[in-house]
């Protein structure tokens, strides 16, 4: 037996499942949401993502029906929160902890306007392209 061979054949299948499995990124849209209202004001490359630091409700990263007229939250999805410092635009970890949804003001306690709260989903099946909220005050 050519061992040789079948070591060859199973590499080469090996190789072929990984690319495979690794095709299948960002493919479920999601969205940040506020109390079911989604923060980005259009799903577009366009859109932007703004609260004020008076906001108040659950905040929430969820797989949407997107739509022209509306968009329907479908299901949470587990996130983790960093934010950006307006002034350096330094990045650092909210907490460690992992969530589906939290109490927006629990979060707004650590920013200033001109930081951005940042977004990260946990798992790579999920688009989030407006993962950055921009804190800015009215007006």
């Amino acid at each position: 037996m050519n061992w040789t061979k079948y070591f060859f054949l199973l590499a080469l299948t090996g190789i072929s499942v990984t690319c495979a499995f690794g095709q299948n990124r960002f493919t479920n849209c999601s969205a940040a949401f506020l109390d079911n209202k989604m923060v980005v004001d259009e799903y577009t490359t366009q859109g932007k993502c703004i609260i004020t630091p008076q906001a108040v409700g659950e905040l929430t990263v969820q797989t949407a029906n997107l739509s022209p007229e509306k968009s329907i939250p479908t299901g949470k999805i587990d996130f983790r929160i960093a934010i950006r410092d307006g002034n350096t635009q330094t990045l650092y970890s909210f907490s460690d902890a992992t969530y589906q949804q939290i109490d927006i003001r629990k979060v707004l306690s650590r920013c200033r306007p001109g930081d951005s709260i940042v977004l990260l989903t946990c798992k790579d099946k999920f688009a989030l392209p407006h993962n950055e909220i921009l804190v800015k005050d009215q007006g």
